[in-house]
């Protein structure tokens, strides 16, 4: 059975995994499910994309499961419990928090449109070393996904205002996004010599994007 781009076992850890984001994101949760079922959708848009070229390439991947949801949505998750927990001992703005959420699904919003919208571009580039690659290799960037990248960010990053949050926050979330896409592929590169994989890179990927959005925000109100 499959349902947009994920198998029978893909669906149920979703359906877990929204529910919990909706439960412990309390008043925010509602957001937080929305912005995991946008990615989704968004997901099942680009992966369609092209899809005779992928198939030919050998990279097209209709189907996925268990491993790439946690990969995508498991720092999601460790979000919202601390935003559960900062309900009852207020240890950080929930604005800040609501922010680094929203990163961490631009960061993976961000790779994703970058490799199913990269691979139909020209010859990549191993982002570590600039030499030419196949189409596929981890690691490996083009012009156009790295646009296409930046895009997915914003998109999410645009969804903001629902919760009242402006300009400067739309910036930080779309920005963190790109980034955590950019040690996406830094990581691809040691992929490729047996250190790590796509998921291990997708949790590396979100977790950055959240992190750097953390920053920016504590900087900024140093």
């Amino acid at each position: 059975m499959r349902v947009y781009t994920l198998d029978s076992k893909g669906i149920v850890s979703a359906v877990l995994m929204g529910i919990a984001v909706l439960l412990l994101g309390s008043y925010a949760g509602t957001y937080f499910l929305f912005l995991l079922l946008f990615f989704l959708m968004l997901s099942a848009l680009v992966t369609e994309l092209g899809v005779w070229q992928k198939k030919q390439l050998g990279q097209y991947e209709r189907a996925r499961g268990w491993k790439n949801v946690l990969a995508n949505g498991g720092i999601a998750v460790v979000i919202s419990a601390l935003f559960f927990a900062n309900n009852i001992y207020g240890f950080a703005s929930a604005k800040l928090l609501i922010l680094v959420y929203a990163a961490s699904i631009s960061g993976i919003t961000a790779d994703k449109f970058a490799s199913e919208i990269g691979v139909l571009d020209g010859t990549p580039l191993m982002l570590l070393t600039m030499q030419k690659v196949k189409k596929g290799t981890s690691g490996g960037v083009t012009w156009l996904g790295t646009v296409s990248s930046f895009v997915g960010a914003l998109i999410i990053a645009l969804t903001l205002p629902i919760v009242g949050i402006g300009a400067f926050g739309v910036g930080v979330v779309a920005v963190s996004g790109f980034l955590g896409n950019i040690v996406d592929s830094l990581l691809g590169y040691f992929e490729e010599k047996g250190i790590g994989n796509k998921y291990t890179s997708n949790l590396a990927c979100a977790a950055a994007a959240s992190l750097i959005a953390y920053l920016i925000l504590i900087l900024q109100n140093a």
